[in-house]
């Protein structure tokens, strides 16, 4: 959404992957710390105009055909975009969920998540391009339920990341690793990114494997909007809604 690679990534691109400019294997050993971070490929994004969604929009944007398209911090407005769409209900290892896709510059990842007044959870992604599928068993707390989101409110937990990734010679290999992640809410504050200027909370994502490495991130979440900036510094530059 606007959780939501690494979460695009906070939980509108959520937690993800980076395998190289050359599309590599991942690298298990630092999956962990490579989870919030996009790769830089070849630019393939079409600049078509996004067809509009009218009506109201929930607190954690949850709606079919809700779209947002992003830009790296600091790129021209001419930089071929990202875009984040969600295609609507679908299942996941026998539990509905909602599909929302990410494209562009070369990248293709379809996420899955659980949104409710529990809050949103995310419970894995696929990645055709590297040919990888990640499951997170319990699902990953993305954000908390929205009357709790509030400065200095934290939330953290445990998870359990299966990575499977197939080699174009057909062998699997399988990688699974422990994840202690924390969420805490820093403040409230004006932001401006290409979209607008919006009021957003400020939040630190950090998430440590049991080696001890970890990685920090911020991401900007404005209710019924999405993540205006996610936690892999991609910035909000249009949607097709109304806030």
């Amino acid at each position: 959404m606007a959780g939501g690679h690494t979460q695009v990534d906070g939980w509108v691109t959520g937690i993800v992957i980076d395998y190289g400019h050359g599309r590599r294997a991942p690298s298990f050993g630092m999956i962990a710390l490579l989870l919030l971070t996009l790769a830089g490929c070849a630019p393939s994004v079409s600049r078509a105009a996004m067809a509009r969604v009218s009506g109201p929009v929930a607190f954690y944007p949850h709606q079919t055909g809700l779209s947002w398209r992003y830009l790296p911090t600091g790129s021209l407005l001419s930089t071929p975009r990202y875009t984040l769409i969600i295609d609507g209900p679908t299942y996941w290892q026998g539990r509905s969920v909602l599909r929302f896709s990410f494209s562009g510059r070369g990248q293709e990842r379809d996420y899955y998540r659980e949104i409710g007044p529990g809050g949103v959870w995310l419970s894995g992604f696929v990645e055709p391009v590297s040919n990888s599928r990640v499951t997170f068993s319990p699902p990953l707390e993305e954000y908390p339920p929205a009357a709790s989101l509030a400065p200095g409110f934290s939330w953290s937990g445990k998870t359990k990341e299966t990575t499977t990734y197939v080699s174009p010679d057909g062998n699997e290999q399988v990688q699974v690793l422990e994840l202690d992640y924390t969420y805490t809410v820093r403040r409230t504050r004006t932001v401006r990114v290409p979209a607008g200027t919006f009021m957003a909370y400020i939040i630190q994502f950090q998430v440590t494997d049991l080696k001890g490495q970890k990685k920090q991130s911020e991401i900007w979440f404005v209710p019924h909007m999405g993540e205006v900036r996610t936690q892999s510094s991609l910035v909000l530059v249009e949607h097709n809604f109304s806030q």
